[in-house]
């Protein structure tokens, strides 16, 4: 493997940061995670244009303009010689000093870009759907840290991961500060009732997710209606289907929720027809390398 650290490639065991760097020391930086299929980087300009509007939001200063960074990525892959792939696209505000300040981050921003293979859940989930529970850790206020800012600061995340874990369960409901459904731990989440799909909106603590766009999109066309509203827990546990949406996961059938079955307890018929649908967008959907 090879690690794209400011235009250099390094060996994994090579690629190093400064201990100093405000992304170490305080989650300072954005990030994303993107995928390549059959060497096409799925919705790579998508991927990269939320990237820098979560650095300007922090107001951090991203040194390669958006072209030039998706050659770094397209360098990065031709490089490891991969033909599917997921890629962390990482940008710190550089190195510093112990303190918070970031005006004391001289120099350019740290930009680190790391391709390799991935399986977020094991192939029986797919086919079978998740167990998920609900847990005591809410999501950010908004007002507190955008959830549009995809920022390396996932503690808040992680917390609710764990509570998962200890909970036997692979993966966390987390709500918002009013108790609606907010978004799993790295996933959005929707719903089908009826035979139409709901999912939180953006506003309620949710990140804009790629994937869940894309779903809503390929759902248009499908003339399945949409709906982005707030959902609550009595709405989930009688829902027909629930699913989960995101780079790593792409589309994955949830059929448990808190030990109340949803549906039939099985992968539902919509959730699968947009699995199919996925699948063969992502054939098709972005830049060749």
């Amino acid at each position: 493997m090879k690690v794209y650290i400011n235009g250099k490639f390094y060996k994994k065991e090579q690629a190093k940061i400064s201990v100093f760097d405000h992304g170490l020391l305080y989650g300072d930086g954005v990030f994303e995670g993107i995928r390549a299929y059959n060497r096409l980087v799925f919705k790579l300009k998508e991927h990269i244009d939320r990237l820098y509007e979560s650095a300007h939001t922090i107001m951090l200063e991203i040194p390669l303009t958006k072209e030039e960074m998706i050659k770094a990525v397209i360098a990065t892959l031709r490089k490891n010689n991969l033909k599917d792939a997921y890629i962390r696209l990482i940008v710190t505000r550089g190195i510093g000093d112990l303190g918070l300040d970031p005006r004391k981050c001289k120099g350019n921003a740290t930009i680190i870009i790391i391709t390799d293979t991935i399986k977020l859940y094991p192939e029986k989930f797919y086919q079978e759907g998740l167990r998920i529970v609900t847990v005591p850790t809410v999501r950010n206020l908004p007002e507190a840290l955008n959830p549009q800012i995809k920022s390396l600061n996932y503690l808040n995340n992680i917390l609710a991961k764990i509570e998962a874990i200890n909970s036997g369960c692979d993966e966390a409901i987390m709500l918002d500060s009013l108790g609606y459904v907010a978004e799993c731990t790295g996933d959005n989440i929707f719903i089908v009732r009826n035979k139409e799909l709901y999912t939180p909106p953006q506003c309620m603590g949710t990140l804009r997710g790629i994937t869940r766009d894309t779903v809503l999109e390929i759902a248009r066309k499908m003339r399945i209606p949409t709906h982005e509203h707030v959902i609550t827990r009595h709405e989930l546990y009688n829902a027909d289907e629930c699913f989960l949406t995101g780079t790593a996961a792409e589309i994955i059938p949830v059929v448990n929720v808190d030990g109340r079955s949803i549906g039939t307890g099985k992968p539902g018929e919509i959730t699968q027809k947009l699995i199919r649908k996925f699948h063969q967008r992502t054939k098709t959907d972005g830049i060749r390398y």
